[in-house]
């Protein structure tokens, strides 16, 4: 019980630094970054940010993963016995795929960005005029994935509240009757 409960706290304050990274992220670092004065020094600084925070992600995300097998392993006759646990468990599992390779990908977006610095731009995810049609449509992507990011996080985080609900007596009751 006590791994148990180890495991879906580490599983769940993973999600939390998802979510709550990547929405600080792209309100207050990117917010900041835009106040720089020197345009080249916008999306660089942006940049330098979403890097150092890359390891903490991918740490949060190993861990995610680690914490979710465990939580799977300790709960697997619930997925043999209880109605609904094993579909949700799988939305959940490609929520979260999904999620973490719209993460990754932003990334890599986010890594052409920095490479186009030199020309400026408005802000991390704003083009100045003349900017090149590359750096356009990087930017273009970025603002779009910045905020499709916490979306993601935040369904799985519902997604484990729900799993949380699922484990409250009267719904295992339940699920064990259907």
């Amino acid at each position: 019980m006590a791994g148990n409960l180890i495991a879906r706290s580490v599983h769940d304050l993973t999600a939390a630094a998802w979510f709550g990274g990547s929405l600080m992220g792209a309100i207050g670092l990117n917010g900041a970054a835009a106040e720089a004065k020197d345009p080249t020094e916008r999306t660089h600084l942006s940049s330098l940010g979403w890097k150092k925070w890359a390891p903490v992600q991918t740490a949060a995300f190993a861990a995610h993963i680690v914490a979710g097998l465990a939580v799977t392993w300790e709960n697997k006759d619930r997925f043999a016995k209880q109605h609904g646990v094993t579909r949700l468990s799988v939305y959940k599992t490609v929520v979260t795929l999904t999620g973490a390779a719209v993460t990754l990908y932003a990334g890599l977006v986010g890594k052409k960005v920095d490479e186009l610095a030199a020309e400026g731009a408005e802000g991390a995810t704003e083009p100045k005029a003349g900017a090149s049609s590359e750096l356009k449509s990087a930017q273009k992507q970025l603002k779009i994935l910045q905020w499709a990011i916490p979306v993601f996080a935040g369904w799985v985080i519902v997604l484990g509240a729900k799993h949380g609900e699922m484990q409250r007596p009267k719904n295992v009751i339940k699920g064990l009757a259907r």
